[in-house]
């Protein structure tokens, strides 16, 4: 398993709010403990080489800081936004998926920003396990912003696309 690979689990586990993880692989055991009262991610991995031995622990405190600086400048742009999208109606997810912005890849994409659209008009295609959902909008408006790439993946209630009702 590469350091890449396990940076990225570590980022993910910290993320989900695991308070344990444990991976075993045919030569790798890796186990991730989190402790939110600590901001801390311990990390355990052996490896068994030729006999008995084992690759030392190491703890390595999860990295904070970098959020931090980011959130004063974020406070003195983001109410201006939250107003201005305040006005308007979030079309969310209702399963998880692939958001899909066109029938099929030959076809053109359901909507566009600045398109008018109707209560019952299919808006995307979110894909689930082989099968594709055609997604409504629930009211009439226009639409003034996607919030997903085409072919990404979605969650489920993630805010897929940004309509004013006027």
């Amino acid at each position: 398993m590469e350091l890449k690979e396990i940076q990225n689990l570590i980022k993910f586990v910290a993320k989900s709010g695991a308070s344990e993880v444990k991976l075993e692989m045919d030569d790798v055991k890796i186990t991730i403990k989190t402790s939110s009262e600590e901001k801390e991610t311990t990390i355990v991995q052996q490896i068994p080489m030729g006999g008995m031995q084992q690759a030392p622990q190491m703890q390595q405190p999860m990295q904070q800081a970098p959020q931090a600086p980011a959130a004063p400048a974020t406070p003195k742009a983001a109410p201006a936004k939250e107003e201005d999208d305040a006005k308007y109606i979030t079309v969310k997810s209702p399963i998880i998926g692939t958001f899909y912005r066109k029938p099929s890849p030959d076809k053109p994409v359901f909507a566009e920003v600045g398109d008018s659209i109707k209560e019952g008009d299919v808006v995307c295609v979110i894909e689930a396990m082989k099968l594709f959902n055609e997604i409504e909008s629930e009211v009439s408006g226009k639409i003034v912003k996607v919030l997903v790439d085409d072919a990404s993946p979605v969650e489920f209630d993630q805010p897929l696309f940004l309509i004013d009702p006027s």
